[in-house]
């Protein structure tokens, strides 16, 4: 009898945080049938993945949106495991308040240049003439809190905790592109795959992460407790609301809106000149 020739690892790089890990609950816990598929996590802040995506490192891994234009050579846009914010998002916050017209001649943290964040900034000052210092995500609330910088662009689940360390909101990035968009959500990250896996491995891979992330969904109370571990801290309560922020029906499937909303965040960072690319979009 012939032996049933083994599926590939396949390795999922993603951000140690509640939302990803919630995401990835089914597959890391045996919970769907990975179809002989052996799933491997690799965890590193957005960033990092980034820069390793710009090497083709990983077959899967999560992605900033205003990374995607420099490795879609490389890689394709999964249809599901996007992170977007629908009218909020990643968000400037400071120690006192001040108008938003005095942003372009504060000294502000941010954490990473690939980030969505970081183009989304751009696009709010139309400008990439501004000062920045590239800190990593989880030290910008200390770094705004000890004075070393003026602001913070903060991302993760410090949207939801800045004001328990005592800042104010400036800017609510997500909220100001729901609004200057009529309404689409801000495009943060998506998950990508490797291309030169093939189109039958794409696809299928493509269906067990859906069916995670519906699996979380539809059993979200132990998916959550599960992804506790990676909520630095945060209350079960929180970490339940953050993680309904950034996993809900566009990360199931990016549908009409999702896309409408990267085709136009990348279109518009491209006319600015913010990004060098304008990539076909793919997605499996």
């Amino acid at each position: 009898m012939a032996i049933k020739e083994e599926k590939m690892v396949i390795h999922v790089a993603h951000s140690p945080d509640s939302d990803d890990a919630f995401m990835f609950y089914a597959i890391n816990q045996n919970k769907i049938d990975t179809k002989g598929y052996r799933f491997i996590d690799v965890l590193s802040d957005i960033e990092t993945l980034n820069q390793k995506a710009l090497k083709g490192v990983y077959e899967v891994s999560a992605i900033s949106i205003h990374a995607f234009p420099y490795v879609a050579d490389k890689y394709a846009l999964l249809s599901s495991g996007a992170s977007m914010g629908d009218n909020y998002g990643p968000m400037i916050v400071a120690r006192e308040s001040f108008d938003v017209s005095e942003l372009k001649n504060k000294k502000i943290a941010v954490p990473g240049k690939l980030t969505s964040a970081f183009l989304a900034l751009e696009l709010f000052l139309e400008t990439s003439d501004f000062d920045y210092e590239v800190i990593d995500f989880d030290e910008i609330i200390p770094a705004v809190k000890e004075g070393k910088v003026d602001a913070g662009l903060i991302i993760h689940e410090g949207q939801l905790t800045y004001q328990d360390e005592g800042l104010v909101c400036i800017v609510d990035l997500g909220k100001w592109w729901y609004e200057k968009t009529g309404g689409l959500p801000l495009p943060l990250g998506g998950n990508v795959i490797r291309k030169d896996l093939g189109e039958e491995v794409m696809k299928e891979v493509s269906e067990i992460l859906r069916e995670s992330i519906k699996y979380s969904l539809e059993h979200r109370d132990e998916a959550v407790e599960y992804a506790l571990k990676y909520a630095r801290g945060m209350t079960k309560e929180k970490a339940d609301r953050f993680i309904g922020m950034y996993v809900n029906e566009l990360t199931v499937d990016y549908g009409e809106r999702g896309r409408k909303a990267i085709e136009l965040f990348l279109k518009e960072a491209y006319e600015k000149g913010f990004i060098d690319t304008l990539p076909e979009i793919k997605f499996v």
